[in-house]
């Protein structure tokens, strides 16, 4: 009889530990899953920062008056090049985002401008890197979402 009770408390004990190491195992995954979606982010991020000094040379060729706006779009850059954590990071975003469409905006403006060749294809490609951005701040969004369903949701 004794020897059927641990048995089944060994059984118990190994159970256990297999399942706390499953959950553990799948919570690594799921929060490396975000850290994922936030590089694929990242990368957009910069490659749109990397556009940036092109596009304002481009501008400042027929808006030589807007140094004001210049400097604002380049100093969110910079905070955006300089920031650490991902809360950061997202703050210059939304600084960029911001000045960008001022300088988009600034196409209205200058007719010459709205028309260079230059400028649209910065233009463009800058919108295009905005889609891909969305797009994959969904996934970001979903994985976060999973992770906090995941750990709220334990034991699994």
């Amino acid at each position: 009889m004794n020897i059927v009770v641990g048995f089944i408390l060994i059984l118990l004990i190994i159970g256990l530990v297999s399942w706390f190491f499953t959950v553990y195992n799948g919570l690594i995954q799921v929060r490396e899953n975000i850290k994922k979606s936030w590089a694929n982010i990242d990368v957009l991020l910069m490659q749109r920062s990397d556009e940036i000094p092109k596009l304002i040379k481009t501008v400042k060729a027929f808006a030589k008056h807007e140094k004001k706006m210049f400097d604002s779009v380049m100093a969110a850059r910079e905070r955006y090049l300089g920031a650490g954590t991902v809360i950061e990071k997202a703050n210059a975003n939304s600084q960029i985002t911001d000045a960008l469409r001022s300088v988009f905006a600034l196409s209205e403006s200058y007719p010459d401008l709205r028309s260079n060749d230059n400028f649209l294809q910065f233009q463009n490609r800058i919108s295009g890197l905005e889609n891909e951005i969305a797009d994959r701040r969904e996934f970001y969004n979903e994985s976060v979402n999973n992770y906090n369903i995941r750990i709220q949701s334990l034991p699994d």
